[in-house]
């Protein structure tokens, strides 16, 4: 950049010496020329001392400006030009629009949107791209595709931006769509459309779907390392680790590509590959980051590998990723998971700004551990520090309350939930049926049960055949247990449970039909295992 800078200068000078800096095409070159090598104090200087300017002028100061990452000047700049009397054309408003997208400025984009439209700027097919990536980062997909369906003219850019903007914004099923309409129109896909529409797959768990895309992406030779990334991940998230593994070997590898399987073994219960694959990236040089810091150490709480773990602590204090606050909460819920709640204690008070994960890490913890009082006591003091408790805080409070006996404080707790943004969910009732069920209060807990305003799910059944199992409520028990196993015929977990409890008490036969039926239906109990 310097030898790109001393360059311009000498060039400029000669410029200057020849009597050519008053030439309108010379002067917005140069000011081109200093944007590029990133000196903005001799491009305004150069363009403050234009005799004359045009729309290519003002373009050249405010592209400068956007690529220089000086979004703000870049806006101040195109206001200025309005103010002058300059139209802008689609070059400006192209290059505008992402600048106020970064800026978070979607109010002002709106406006841009409008100006463009009294200018006739819309048939300008970067023009309505721009305003397509706008409105989909705004949160706004239908005024995105609005924008789309009156465009004249489309390419595979635009394509790609309304592909992203449905991807983005929740409407996975449509983005996929999208792509098979785009092929219909003959339009050929590229590596970006795969990068945007496989997450939504993966979103979705639409694993034929994202096996379409895998073929096409082969077929047109547009897998790239973004593309097998994400079909790594995609392939993750849809259960099929051994295929996601398959692409992996058969790819160029970075970073993202160890960190995505590394998440995928550790939430699919495959701890030891993941703790092995964070390992290897090491050994081959590569960096890890916060979040193959939080996939290994998960890992490593899910099998309470607590040798591996505190290897992955010390080399995340030396690499000093352990203030990471995502890595720091995963330090607590591996300490809490192998029972030694005094160290994730320790890491916890030394969390400088804590959210409410660190908190509700804590309170499971505890609760886990039979530390009742505790628990509630860190609840509270997770009020009174002014955080907003969310419905996992919730959960972990009524657990607590269920497990330690506090029926008054569950109740009033659950009550609490009320002032959420999204109001009690299944698992909070099905916490508040154990709270009651418990306490031996069998008759609060059906009524209460009867009185939701949703449609109870096996969860809240779950929690009620439980207590009547405790509590050997036969008759309730085998009520809770009909309606169980239609909701969910195809969970063991449910018939064991159903089966204990007439063993439980004694009733033999019907332990013994109980299991038939599971055999009859072809359920199996699912082995279990252990880590001693």
């Amino acid at each position: 950049m310097l030898g790109d800078f001393v360059l311009v200068s000498e060039i400029h000078c000669e410029i200057m010496k020849v009597g050519l800096d008053r030439d309108l095409m010379v002067g917005t070159a140069l000011v081109a020329a200093y944007g590029k090598c990133g000196d903005m104090d001799c491009l305004m200087r150069v363009f403050d001392g234009m005799v004359e300017r045009n729309v290519v002028s003002w373009n050249a100061v405010i592209t400068s400006f956007k690529y220089g990452g000086h979004g703000r000047d870049a806006l101040d700049i195109f206001r200025l030009m309005i103010s002058d009397g300059v139209k802008p054309d689609g070059v400006t408003i192209s290059s505008m629009l992402p600048v106020l997208v970064e800026l978070n400025c979607f109010a002002a984009g709106k406006e841009v949107h409008c100006y463009s439209l009294k200018l006739s700027l819309n048939s300008d097919i970067s023009v309505s791209t721009s305003l397509i990536d706008m409105y989909g980062k705004s949160g706004h997909p239908v005024k995105a595709y609005h924008v789309f369906n009156k465009s004249k003219s489309r390419n595979v850019v635009s394509w790609n931006a309304i592909v992203a903007s449905y991807a983005q914004n929740g409407l996975e099923m449509e983005a996929i769509e999208l792509v098979r309409e785009m092929q219909a129109n003959e339009e050929m896909p590229n590596s970006v459309t795969f990068t945007n529409v496989l997450p939504a797959c993966a979103r979705v768990g639409f694993l034929r779907a994202g096996k379409e895309i895998h073929a096409r992406s082969v077929r047109t030779g547009s897998t790239d390392l973004f593309v097998s990334n994400a079909l790594i991940d995609m392939y993750a998230k849809c259960g099929c680790l051994s295929v996601a593994q398959n692409v992996f070997d058969n790819s160029t590898r970075n970073e993202v590509s160890y960190t995505t399987l590394i998440i995928g073994y550790s939430q699919l219960n495959d701890c030891l590959k993941a703790i092995t694959l964070f390992t290897e990236m090491g050994l081959i040089g590569m960096k890890h980051d916060s979040v193959s810091y939080m996939g290994a150490l998960s890992a490593c709480a899910n099998i309470s590998a607590a040798k591996q773990g505190k290897e992955i602590h010390g080399l995340a204090v030396r690499k000093l990723f352990h203030m990471h606050l995502f890595v720091a909460n995963s330090l607590l819920d591996f300490y809490t998971k192998c029972g030694r709640i005094d160290l994730a204690r320790k890491g916890f008070d030394h969390i400088p700004i804590k959210d409410v994960a660190s908190w509700n890490t804590m309170i499971l913890g505890y609760g886990m551990l039979g530390e009742f009082d505790t628990a509630i006591n860190l609840f509270e003091s997770m009020k009174e520090d002014g955080i907003k408790c969310d419905s996992v805080s919730y959960i972990a409070v009524l657990s607590v309350c269920s497990h330690g006996g506090f029926l008054e404080k569950g109740k009033q707790y659950f009550n609490e939930i009320h002032a959420l943004d999204v109001g009690p969910n299944q698992t909070h009732y099905a916490c508040m049926v154990d709270i009651f069920a418990r306490a031996g209060l069998m008759e609060e807990a059906v009524k209460f049960i009867k009185s939701m305003p949703l449609e109870p799910d096996a969860k809240v059944w779950g929690s009620l055949l439980g207590a009547c199992r405790l509590h050997e409520n036969i008759e309730l028990g085998s009520w809770a247990a009909e309606i169980l196993l239609k909701l969910k015929p195809e969970q063991p977990g449910y018939y064991m449970l159903h089966s204990n409890m007439y063993a439980k008490a004694g009733r033999w036969d019907e332990a013994d039909k109980v299991r038939k039926l599971m055999k009859s239906r072809g359920v199996k109990k699912n082995p279990g295992c252990s880590w001693i």
